[in-house]
């Protein structure tokens, strides 16, 4: 983990801090019966040492199974981001996929200049490394502003890259001029997150869609020819050439957006929350025409989301972001139902499920994961 993103507290502060938060798992619930899990009371004296219980407590683990027993229980209910940072600085758990792959980030650093003329730029990434295999799916997931959108628009040149490298199809990208970018945009592509903003409200479908193909010199009977194809293809009206951007639903936008970055048939496209816009029913419908497309025509994508439900139903592999690293990374499954990480195990327990009785049976899992993690931190930091 780099310098400049390590936990700010000191072992002695974290201590304190912890202790402060600490309440004694002999605590009686109003069940009336001992209480390991619920929300942190803050003890009569601030100062005073972790609390320790006389027996042990086992905590379910997100991976399957019980922890080791515990004989500690501090609680941080107003300091979840206290924990997420101590997780998200666990070693990382990365497994990258064998052989050839049609993008690669290695060590990718982003940052980004600030005001002033002594102002140091800010890092948003820290040294990323990241794989997508032809034909397949790589699912980026993490919280709100863990730098998951930074990533990509890096890949497509939007964002400064100070550092590490982005092969494309063996070529380095980084740092492509415009005209090499012009070239590139052949092959690769994006969904952007909002459909209505995405797209030129002054604007046909049929000009939005015949632009990018006008822009490689394709025109004419051809070009008309590939929209009503790109049209059908996305199961849009037969008459959607004429209208404007307004006359549609969010759901129909974003099938134009799609239909737009598949105009250039490319290679890899870069799909920046294409789907939180929109209501679930709405969502199935057009992640089942991602998944659709990418059998039939062998597109990859880098498919960033911070909902582990969508990542888990498109993705082959999975990267997981915390703060501008990548704290794990392997094959779907395995990172989304079993995860080694202590923030993706979190991260985990934070999605929430339909089922009253699953939910209900989650929430105390991630309190005792919480309590397990608080334990281990003030032991470390005793």
């Amino acid at each position: 983990m780099t310098e400049s993103n390590q936990h700010p507290l000191s072992p002695e502060k974290l201590a304190a801090e912890l202790a402060d938060q600490a309440v004694s798992a002999q605590e009686v619930a109003p069940s009336g019966e001992p209480d390991a899990v619920s929300p942190a009371v803050a003890p009569e004296v601030p100062s005073a040492a972790v609390q320790s219980v006389d027996h042990g407590v086992q905590v379910p683990l997100a991976s399957g199974g019980l922890s080791a027993p515990i004989t500690t229980t501090p609680r941080l209910a107003s300091k979840a981001d206290v924990l997420d940072d101590i997780a998200g600085h666990a070693p990382a758990v990365i497994e990258l996929p064998p052989g050839k792959h049609l993008l690669d980030v290695a060590d990718l650093r982003v940052a980004y200049p600030q005001k002033g003329m002594f102002a140091k730029p800010v890092e948003i990434l820290h040294g990323v490394s990241i794989a997508v295999e032809e034909g397949r799916t790589m699912g980026l997931v993490g919280e709100s502003g863990c730098g998951k959108t930074t990533l990509g628009r890096a890949v497509l040149g939007l964002a400064p890259i100070t550092g590490g490298t982005v092969t494309f199809d063996g070529k380095d990208i980084a740092h492509a001029g415009r005209g090499e970018r012009r070239k590139l945009s052949r092959d690769i592509q994006v969904v952007f997150q909002d459909p209505y903003t995405s797209l030129n409200p002054s604007m046909t479908i049929g000009d939005i869609l015949s632009e990018p193909l006008g822009i490689q010199g394709i025109s004419g009977a051809d070009a008309r020819k590939r929209v009503r194809d790109l049209v059908d293809r996305v199961k849009l009206p037969s008459d959607s050439m004429d209208r404007l951007p307004r006359e549609f639903s969010g759901g129909q936008r974003q099938r134009v957006a799609i239909a737009r970055a598949l105009a250039l048939q490319p290679r890899l496209i870069v799909c920046d929350e294409p789907v939180s816009a929109l209501d679930l029913s709405t969502q199935a419908r057009v992640l089942d025409l991602f998944l659709e497309i990418q059998q039939t025509l062998g597109v990859s994508y880098l498919f960033v989301s911070h909902d582990l439900d969508v990542i888990r139903h498109v993705s082959h592999r999975v990267a997981v972001m915390f703060k501008g690293e990548i704290v794990e990374q392997g094959l779907a499954e395995k990172v989304t139902e079993h995860p080694e990480h202590p923030y993706t195990q979190r991260l985990l327990l934070a999605s929430p499920v339909p089922d009253p009785d699953k939910q209900a049976q989650r929430r105390t899992e991630r309190r005792a994961h919480t309590a397990a993690m608080a334990a281990a931190a003030a032991a470390a930091a005793a």
